[in-house]
């Protein structure tokens, strides 16, 4: 049955991209029809917890076609078949062909092969036809991202993110070659008992951490994420990203892993975690504060598979099981409140066309369904319940509070990422509480923001289906109880039925009932309110006669907190001009917060490169003499070396 659907979804995935650039609404019904048939193969692999296995008798660059669905495939299949399914009809309303006549018909195209890519990065279990299906991957995303290349930020992102995705590449180059190198063959598979493979471990961490973008390899997602196409943000953050979660997390459970991995990962995840949401806290640009906050989100998915890890080397620790449970779950949880967070950051965009929430504010009477839904998703993505970021966040934190509490040697790197995960949940809730206000409250600050619209029905409905499913995996998580159970069983056998899914059940239960709680209460309150004569008056104004939008709050102002405690790595840059005589005409204050690894590292680093390449390239200037001086000069540099080697 897996089969017999997951075919078709290729099929129709490849006549989506055939009939994109001409037929939009073909285009539509193909993209639709192929992610529902890849979202209904993965669906089959769940109940039976197995999986499903095809080779082909034709070679294809001299080996054979091997594809594979398991449990920790099929997570991540689902999800990039509701996304990709729900940005392509977003994109009918935020990216028109009337509207974008020369960008439109491409970005359809790019959609549905980022689809197939993805699909086919999941599904294939050969190391040769994987790097094929990554670099296709790649391409589709990159082409997405340089929609209109007239901006120069959106082609000096492409550039970033291209460099950084091909850096990756050379990494899983090395990785899948020195790989076949040891086991004979490009054929992929499980192979636990071959120690000799653990090493390869930090080849696929770093190619894939390239892509999944947590810290301090993110250098390329707040660029790529802010200036792409908002529906291009929500499948990048949302799924593109995931990709190297999926990456790490099929490797560790299908190779041996050194014994240090556990802690390097969860390390890197509780980094990632905090300073990720630190620089969301302190951002301007409301996407770009959304990128960010996928830095942190990854940390926490990867904090929960770091302590996977650790479990399982610490004799199958029941704990393990509950972190790599909550891992998986997040990665389902943060692309569905993520890409509805980005599809309502896409409708203020199309509303006011700034991303810069200072010229934003009191959006929630223009736009009162994005702003609840906006609201929604903040809640959601800030960890609090009755949502589903909740329930995930939750699991990691019963896994490692049973770590600490067992006094095992994992509770040295558990208790650190305990506080730092209750540490980055406290900033989230700053940080989208700031978003919120000075998007949504207030008074409009600008003429653009005063005459925003609501968005259209093909924009709003995706954003209604995401904001269901944060519910109802919130109020009933215990329906994505087969897929995690099926996950974990591919990514360590000897769990499979070891798991129980009360933990889950308990969850739902008590997110329904305080779902309940809040709704009665609300309705009680509303009603005293209204029975008490509700009357709208002005804000206090202190006085002054003539207030005005620019008295609000501003984003710099919330951001105080971070570049006050996260200083020393934002290392904001400030202008400042200072009031000057009796009645000033003019003062300035402005804060910028760089991308402190690409500008202060890497941008550096790249420099001193350059300027030591230019320099050995006046080595070659045509004279032949000189070229006869090298020669020479090595040969004794050689002698030298073999002497001082014979010495005794």
């Amino acid at each position: 049955m897996t089969g017999l659907l997951l075919l078709p979804a290729v099929i129709l995935l490849v006549m989506a991209v055939v009939v994109g650039a001409r037929w939009p609404r073909l285009w539509l019904g193909f993209t639709l029809a192929g992610a529902g048939a890849a979202l209904g193969a993965a669906l089959t692999v769940f109940p039976s917890g197995g999986g499903w296995e095809w080779q082909s008798k034709f070679l294809l660059g001299g080996e054979t076609v091997h594809l594979r669905l398991d449990g920790v495939s099929a997570v991540f299949m689902a999800l990039a078949a509701v996304v990709g399914g729900a940005g392509a009809v977003y994109a009918r309303g935020y990216w028109p062909d009337h509207g974008h006549p020369a960008t439109a018909p491409r970005g359809r195209v790019w959609w549905s092969a980022l689809v197939l890519s993805m699909l086919l990065v999941l599904t294939v279990s050969n190391g040769l036809h994987f790097l094929m299906a990554w670099e296709a991957f790649a391409i589709s995303g990159y082409f997405l991202l340089t929609l209109d290349p007239r901006k120069p930020a959106v082609r000096a992102a492409g550039w970033l993110y291209l460099a950084t995705s091909h850096a990756g590449t050379v990494c899983l180059f090395a990785f899948f070659t020195l790989l076949a190198a040891r086991t004979g063959g490009w054929d992929l598979g499980p192979l636990r008992a071959d120690a000799s493979c653990a090493p390869l471990f930090w080849l696929a961490l770093a190619g894939f951490g390239m892509k999944a973008g947590f810290f301090p390899l993110h250098i390329w997602l707040p660029s790529a994420h802010a200036n792409a196409p908002s529906h291009v943000s929500a499948i990048m953050s949302g799924v593109a990203i995931k990709m190297g979660v999926y990456g790490i997390v099929r490797f560790s459970g299908w190779l041996p892993v050194p014994p240090a991995a556990g802690w390097v990962v969860i390390g890197l995840g509780a980094l990632s975690a905090l300073l990720g949401i630190a620089f969301a806290l302190a951002q301007n640009d409301f996407k770009r504060l959304l990128a960010y906050c996928s830095v942190e989100n990854i940390g926490i998915i990867l904090i929960g598979l770091g302590a996977a890890l650790l479990g399982r080397e610490h004799g199958d620790a029941g704990w393990g099981r509950l972190a790599l449970a909550g891992a998986l779950l997040h990665v389902w949880n943060h692309g569905a409140f993520k890409t509805l967070l980005f599809f309502g950051a896409g409708s203020v965009l199309h509303a006011t066309g700034t991303r810069e929430m200072s010229r934003l504010g009191g959006l929630w009477r223009r736009m009162p369904w994005t702003a609840g839904l906006f609201a929604l998703g903040s809640v959601a993505v800030a960890g609090l319940p009755p949502l589903n970021g909740f329930v995930s966040e939750l699991l990691i934190y019963l896994g490692l509070f049973d770590a600490v509490a067992g006094r095992q040697a994992s509770a040295w790197a558990a208790m650190p990422a305990v506080i730092v995960l209750a540490m980055s949940g406290a900033l989230a809730l700053a940080a989208f509480a700031k978003a919120g206000a000075i998007i949504f409250l207030g008074a409009a600050r600008t003429k653009p923001a005063a005459a925003a619209h609501e968005c259209d029905g093909w924009m709003r409905g995706p954003m209604l289906a995401l904001a269901g499913i944060c519910l109802v995996l919130g109020l009933a998580p215990v329906l994505l109880w087969p897929a995690l159970a099926s996950a974990a069983a591919a990514w360590h056998p000897a769990w499979a039925g070891a798991m129980s899914p009360e933990p889950l059940a308990t969850l739902g239960w008590v997110n329904l009932g305080l779902a309940a709680t809040l709704a009665a209460a609300g309705s009680w309150l509303w009603r005293k309110v209204r029975a008490n004569n509700l009357r709208r008056a002005p804000t206090w104004d202190c006085g002054y006669g003539v207030p005005s939008a620019k008295m609000q709050y501003t984003s710099g102002s919330f951001a105080g907190l971070a570049a006050g405690w996260f200083g020393w790595v934002l290392r904001p840059v400030r202008t400042l001009r200072r009031v000057r005589g009796h009645f000033p005409a003019h003062a300035l204050r402005l804060e910028r917060v760089p991308e402190t690894v690409l500008e202060r590292v890497v941008f550096p680093a790249g420099g001193y490169v350059m300027e030591v390449s230019t320099a050995v390239r006046r080595l070659q200037h045509g004279r032949l003499s000189a070229y006869i001086l090298y020669v020479v000069a090595g040969l004794a540099a050689l002698g030298v070396l073999v002497f001082m080697e014979s010495l005794p």
